[in-house]
């Protein structure tokens, strides 16, 4: 499943970056839980809930048989 939803994530990918975001793949359980991280302009952006729930995980539930939701982790701190 994991590269299906890396395939998904690259139509995604491209509409975050024309806003100067972007989003990486983080892990994807067995279960059906992707966990993935808004970078960029999406971090801190006080739309990124409602990309997370109308854009990502939406298209990656259409798009993935299996993906039960979409979490979004924080980067690691230096």
């Amino acid at each position: 499943m994991r590269e299906e939803v890396e395939k998904a994530l690259e139509s995604i990918r491209e509409y975050l970056k024309m806003d100067g975001g972007d989003i990486e793949l983080v892990d994807v359980s067995e279960d059906g839980v992707v966990k993935v991280r808004l970078m960029g302009a999406c971090v801190g952006c006080p739309f990124s809930t409602m990309t997370m729930q109308m854009g990502v995980q939406k298209s990656l539930m259409e798009q993935v048989p299996g993906v039960k939701s979409v979490e979004n982790v924080t980067a690691p701190t230096a």
